[in-house]
């Protein structure tokens, strides 16, 4: 119905700019609002007010003679001037309901504005270090884009999802010494492990698997190993940091030497290990992605120095101590980024800008990086290196995720202070987990009540929303078990008869349901989806609870359990693109 009134709007400030009584070039954003008090129609504009100064004249002057020029529309009873200009619109009794019509007809398309207008984005997020399990903060992120991808694909984008695999760089040499390590404590060496190692339980699953698969082929005594290592140290403190580094290094140096190209056969099974165990995890939480795009590849296909040469034609480079720095204080950032090292080695910002070239270079519209909130201070120099270099650093947008922490309840699996993805589903649910994810803005604290999340009670907002959903399915199922009759077309015929309490608000939430949509999708707001649809369940609980569904009268039972029905369309939807199941049974 707000559409309607818009046209209609749109129609009328087009006469008053032909008449002469507001600018040709004045192009006003036309505001509507649901009134409160049904005495004041069912829609309100301030649009006379907006228009007032525009014009030269008092607002209920510009007020009436918009009321003047409205095109006639049957679902228009009368429009009254209000106040100092408002334009209160009351809409005739079969119009209130024309929502429940077209969501029985498609609640899909309903449901489905298009905004978008065909933009392609991309889509980046998770892209988790393939060093180790997914862990909770990981799966806040993984909740977040995948309903994201659903709710601009639902209003008329076109979603592409990736995943960069930071399978370059020196984490990736820790991972492998540390599998190597524990590779040869597998075949009867006593190892220490280094403080910069990766100690925890995995990095020994692989290492047993490798054993498995490539018996002895890397095998080396450790004690030949360890040859002109630096020594590692157990203190804290800067000085016994540094030790601790350099410790690593050495250690990564001597089995790089050692085993040859071999080291790159073992780097390849840990990543590997670890990768597909993020995919299985993140399968089982039903996030999937459209490509895994190597960070590897970006050196070996020669994109990074693609991305330097473009900067340097373009003058954005300079050269000082024997290391290129790109001019990113001239763009925004706080100060000048460096891309290759002294040493000659590329840094990890330099690959970041290269892969974003790359980006763009696909032709996208839009860019959408979802990162941690510790990323925060890095956003600036991405976004001057994409302006540097393409001058579109405006299609660059990051959505920061702030962390999690977990409060009550036993985690029956934990291990120390690290809890993964897979164990916090096991222990809450896949729809529990993916909900609580989402039930907050992106950028604000979550703290994650496990039990709540577990308990199946009103205060468990998924079991609130689910349960409604599943009530619904009930009542249908119990009027088959009494073989009492239900005609949809007699339902939509009967609704303006109908005086039921708390049926005007209930309405209310159905025909607000496309602008959620719409406005959670231009904010790449995902959770304002979730308190829309908790407000949804709330008013039908209270419907439901104050209104009978299964009467005898058939007019009245066609028109409420017609109503019902188009609740529940929509909750199935609205979980749909949150990517939580709307069960029949609960």
């Amino acid at each position: 119905m707000k559409h309607a009134l818009e046209t209609l709007l749109a129609a009328a400030l087009d006469t008053l700019r032909q008449d002469g009584l507001l600018p040709a070039d004045f192009q006003p954003t036309l505001q509507f609002e649901r009134t409160r008090d049904p005495a004041h129609g069912d829609w309100a504009s301030n649009i006379a007010l907006m228009s007032a100064k525009a014009a030269g004249k008092p607002p209920r002057v510009i007020a009436q003679a918009i009321i003047d020029a409205l095109p006639a529309n049957d679902a228009i009873s009368r429009v009254e001037l209000a106040g100092p200009g408002f334009i209160n619109f009351f809409l005739n009794a079969g119009s209130r309901f024309a929502a429940i019509e077209h969501i029985l007809k498609d609640a899909q398309a309903y449901g489905s504005p298009n905004i978008g207008n065909g933009q392609r984005v991309l889509l980046e997020y998770v892209s988790a270090n393939p060093t180790g399990p997914m862990h909770v903060g990981h799966g806040r992120g993984a909740a977040y884009g995948s309903a994201l991808a659903s709710l601009l694909r639902a209003t008329g984008y076109v979603v592409d999802t990736e995943y960069y695999v930071n399978d370059a760089g020196r984490q990736t040499d820790v991972l492998a010494i540390s599998v190597y390590l524990r590779y040869l404590e597998a075949l009867g060496e006593t190892v220490a492990i280094p403080t910069r190692a990766y100690p925890a339980e995995y990095i020994i699953e692989c290492a047993t698997a490798l054993v498995a698969r490539d018996g002895r082929a890397y095998f080396l005594p450790y004690a030949e190993l360890m040859k002109d290592v630096l020594p590692d140290s157990a203190d804290d403190g800067d000085a016994a940091k540094a030790i601790k580094e350099a410790h690593i290094d050495s250690l990564i140096a001597r089995v790089q030497d050692v085993l040859g190209a071999g080291y790159r056969t073992l780097q390849d099974f840990a990543l590997d290990t670890q990768l597909a165990a993020i995919k299985t995890t993140l399968a089982a939480f039903n996030v999937s992605f459209d490509a895994w795009f190597s960070e590897r590849s970006l050196a070996e296909s020669g994109a990074i120095d693609l991305a330097i040469s473009r900067l340097r034609e373009r003058g954005h480079v300079y050269d000082k101590n024997g290391a290129l720095w790109l001019r990113t204080s001239a763009l925004g950032d706080e100060k000048d980024r460096c891309m290759v090292r002294d040493n000659g080695v590329h840094t990890y910002f330099a690959a970041d800008v290269a892969y974003h070239l790359n980006k763009l270079d696909r032709g996208y519209d839009l860019l959408i990086d979802v990162w941690g909130a510790d990323h925060h201070g890095y956003i600036a120099r991405v976004r001057a290196a994409i302006e540097a270099l393409t001058g579109e650093g405006d299609k660059f947008v990051v959505a920061l995720i702030q962390f999690v922490t977990l409060s009550s309840g036993r985690m029956g699996k934990r291990s120390g202070n690290f809890v993964t993805l897979s164990q916090l589903i096991e222990e809450a649910g896949n729809d529990a987990t993916r909900f609580f994810y989402l039930s907050r803005a992106p950028e604000q604290h979550l703290e994650f009540d496990i039990d709540l999340a577990r308990s199946q009670s009103a205060e468990n907002p998924v079991y609130y929303l689910q349960y409604a959903h599943a009530r619904i399915a009930s009542i249908f199922r119990e009027c088959a078990t009494r073989d009492l009759s239900f005609d949809a077309a007699a339902g939509l015929a009967a609704l303006p008869s109908l005086t039921d309490a708390g049926l005007t608000e209930l309405v209310k939430r159905l025909d607000a349901w496309p602008d959620a949509v719409a406005n959670a999708a231009r904010q790449q707001a995902p959770h304002q989806l979730a308190f829309a649809l908790r407000e949804l369940a709330q008013e039908f609980h209270g419907y439901y609870n104050t209104n009978k569904m299964l009467v005898d009268d058939s007019s009245l039972r066609h028109a409420r359990l017609t109503v019902s029905l188009a609740v529940q369309k929509v909750l199935a939807h609205g979980l749909g693109l949150l990517g939580v199941a709307a069960p029949e049974r609960m």
